[in-house]
């Protein structure tokens, strides 16, 4: 039976421009821009079952050897074909199984907790509710992306049993992908490997901790606490970049690593390091084991000295060639942004990751990144990245930028006050 979220908010505490005289100006700014740009988005889906992903882009072979710093016959096979030229700059929707499904009403929930807009409130139960069908759904283990930042974001702003419910069985599903032998969540089904772990997967263990939360059951937890503790012994060199793709063998023993979307298997790939400094600072959060602590700023000190970009809004890869076509990656950078945020409640000199992550939210809130209202097909924020090696989503807007955005300035509101 389809699931209806409750319309009636409780205990929530609304921060809108309005009401909180501690919003800086470039803050009330980016919501405004955001509230537009989603409303307009949700109303143009409105008779859709679809979700709005990104802008169709094209590539330039010769531009992508440029980036790679190789040939074309050693990526070629990886290409998608280029879209057709009427559909380049259009906007690309996806239907709820894809992995980024749950972005767009994870997004109105952040905006209307941002704002107290009881138009957005309503559009994020709409879209929340096209969520239903992936609680049934184990394929996937982003899932837990899927899940909690559409229910989970319910959950918080207006909870009912039926979204615990929706929580909990997916968090069961996400926990059937798990492979004790390995000690990890497997992550994709198809390709070459034999058992593929990406470092994005550190980001689905909120799933499983706010199951544990719900429940009281502290399987979920163990899972994400074991898998955390595998990630961490594998993905990470020396100098605590993560590989992007680590492959198990059978018995547990690692049977290669690489990258599926990074510059190469030995690059650190933006975005992933972005995933690793936010899933450990989470898996702090919620178990207080300072290795977990340890681990997240480790990374986030590797990041400040690698990220070479004067606005601090990252390249794709942070072993990219600098030149002056290589894309910035917005959605890494917001990742990172919200990541800071929140690891500076916990480490010892917290001041150096908020002011960080401060300047990218300003950098990402000027006129460089923040859309115009109207303007980039209803997203709000220009410049992220995608997978540069498969020649998709290059330079254009991606739902999860917002997403992470948007958590990112609701965490700088929470600290300023």
């Amino acid at each position: 039976m389809r699931f209806f979220l409750n319309l009636f908010l409780s205990g929530i505490f609304l921060s809108s421009c309005q009401s909180n005289v501690n919003n800086e100006k470039w803050v009330c700014d980016a919501l405004d821009v955001a509230s537009y740009q989603l409303k307009f988005t949700a109303q143009e889906l409105k008779d859709s079952v679809v979700m709005p992903r990104s802008l169709w882009t094209g590539y330039d072979v010769s531009f992508l050897e440029s980036q790679l710093e190789r040939d074309a016959s050693t990526f070629a096979d990886s290409l998608w074909a280029n879209p057709p030229k009427e559909k380049l700059g259009t906007r690309r929707n996806c239907n709820i199984y894809d992995w980024t499904s749950g972005f767009f009403p994870g997004s109105l929930w952040y905006a209307y907790e941002l704002t107290g807009d009881a138009d957005l409130k309503n559009e994020a139960i709409d879209y929340t509710n096209r969520m239903f069908p992936i609680s049934k759904y184990k394929d996937n283990h982003d899932i837990g992306f899927m899940i909690n930042c559409s229910y989970g974001n319910a959950m918080r702003l207006a909870p009912n049993d039926s979204i615990m419910d929706v929580i909990v069985e997916t968090a069961e599903n996400l926990c059937s992908r798990f492979n004790v032998q390995i000690g990890c969540i497997r992550s994709w089904d198809f390709g070459h490997w034999n058992y593929p772990v990406i470092i994005d997967n550190m980001m689905n263990l909120d799933l499983l901790f706010n199951a544990t939360n719900l429940t009281g059951n502290q399987k979920y937890k163990q899972v994400a606490i074991k898998h955390a503790y595998t990630t961490m012994k594998h993905h990470f060199r020396p100098d605590f970049t993560s590989f992007h793709v680590v492959s198990y063998n059978d018995d547990g023993s690692v049977e290669l690593k690489g990258t599926h979307q990074g510059k190469n298997d030995d690059s650190a790939w933006a975005r992933g390091q972005g995933w690793a400094v936010y899933g450990y600072t989470s898996c702090y959060r919620e178990t207080k084991d300072v290795k977990f602590l340890n681990q997240a700023v480790n990374v986030a000190e590797m990041i400040i000295k690698r990220n070479v970009a004067s606005d601090k809004v990252c390249y794709w890869d942070f072993d990219a060639p600098i030149k002056m076509e290589t894309p910035r990656d917005a959605s890494a950078a917001a990742v990172i942004a919200s990541a800071f945020l929140e690891l500076s409640t916990f480490a010892e000199n917290g001041d150096r990751y908020f002011d960080y992550a401060e300047e990218i939210l300003k950098s990402l809130s000027s006129k460089k990144y923040l859309s115009e209202k109207g303007q980039n097909k209803g997203f709000v924020l220009m410049h992220s990245v995608g997978s540069l090696p498969h020649g998709s989503e290059i330079d254009t807007p991606i739902n999860y930028a917002d997403y992470y955005y948007l958590e990112a300035l609701k965490r700088y509101n929470d600290l300023k006050k």
